[in-house]
């Protein structure tokens, strides 16, 4: 349970100039922000530190209504952040959801490979007083089988987690059977080198002008990443959604893929995520990271 934390959680020094307020959120605790220095000591914002806050106060807004529907059904919610650096959505959603809503039991993880953002973000939520949060010095392959984490999951996060890491929280969700998945992809650059090393063979087919130059190699490689991720997706079952994080003129990394486990019939995403796997001529190295349920899994989920 998320206990009472200090009076430095609350909002707290000089306020943010009124040009300033209309970017944070009522109740927002400006003395979390100052620290992680979205905020400066003097409650300013500058152009950088108001895109993140603006990145991350909206994707609260979209994460918040599935937070609630996991309290109406549980009373108590489990969130796993992966690839969480400084751990800015973590800290958000504890200051906005579980300060705001203490009688309800909550428990959220940062999964974070760099020792020393994972130390200073274990003694930022000591000196803030946000017990409920702890911090892991884990891979995500690594956290799937930590006895710190629970065997199952409500939600799992991945915010602009590199390349793989985001597939790598996509198979942390399956495995611990998360009822959401929530992602911001960032780079993706594993499937534009599988297509590009596979380039040759692939050109015997007219579709592969579609990323034969290499400028569109990458952005095409992108494309398909997320794709196949979303594929992938609904294959084990899950309603996929895709939507803009924010405005383009904010990030170009503004894809938002959010997933609700449903149990839907799994086959024919099954089918296309294999099919197109090998149109790409890509199925014998990645294959194995875009994986389908068992196929007896695939026939008992058919109506």
């Amino acid at each position: 349970m998320a206990r009472r934390q200090g009076t430095s959680a609350r909002t707290a020094g000089k306020e943010p100039a009124s040009s300033e307020k209309h970017d944070i959120r009522p109740g927002q605790s400006v003395e979390l922000l100052k620290e992680l220095h979205i905020l400066t000591r003097d409650g300013k914002l500058n152009q950088d530190s108001r895109r993140k806050l603006k990145q991350i106060n909206h994707l609260y807004q979209f994460i918040e209504p599935l937070l609630e529907d996991v309290r109406r059904t549980n009373h108590s919610i489990t969130l796993v952040d992966h690839g969480a650096g400084k751990s800015y959505l973590g800290f958000i959603l504890y200051d906005l959801y579980v300060r705001q809503n203490r009688e309800v039991e909550c428990r959220i993880f940062g999964i974070e490979t760099r020792d020393e953002l994972v130390d200073k973000s274990r003694d930022l939520a000591r000196r803030l007083g946000f017990d409920a949060m702890s911090f892991l010095n884990l891979s995500v392959a690594d956290a799937i089988h930590a006895d710190a984490i629970p065997q199952q999951v409500d939600m799992v996060t991945a915010l602009h987690a590199c390349d793989t890491a985001t597939d790598d929280a996509i198979r942390f969700a399956l495995m611990k059977q998360a009822r959401f998945v929530v992602l911001a992809p960032c780079c993706q650059a594993e499937v534009a080198a599988v297509l590009r090393r596979n380039k040759g063979k692939a050109l015997a087919s007219s579709l592969a002008e579609l990323w034969r130059r290499p400028l569109h190699t990458r952005e095409f490689g992108s494309l398909v990443t997320n794709v196949l991720r979303c594929l992938q997706l609904e294959a084990h079952g899950y309603q996929v959604n895709v939507t803009e994080l924010v405005g383009w003129e904010h990030s170009l990394k503004n894809e938002l893929i959010m997933a609700e486990y449903k149990d839907l019939p799994r086959r024919k995403s099954a089918q296309r995520l294999n099919d197109l796997l090998a149109m790409l001529g890509v199925e014998e190295e990645l294959g194995s990271r875009f994986f389908t349920p068992p196929e007896e899994r695939l026939i008992r989920n058919e109506p």
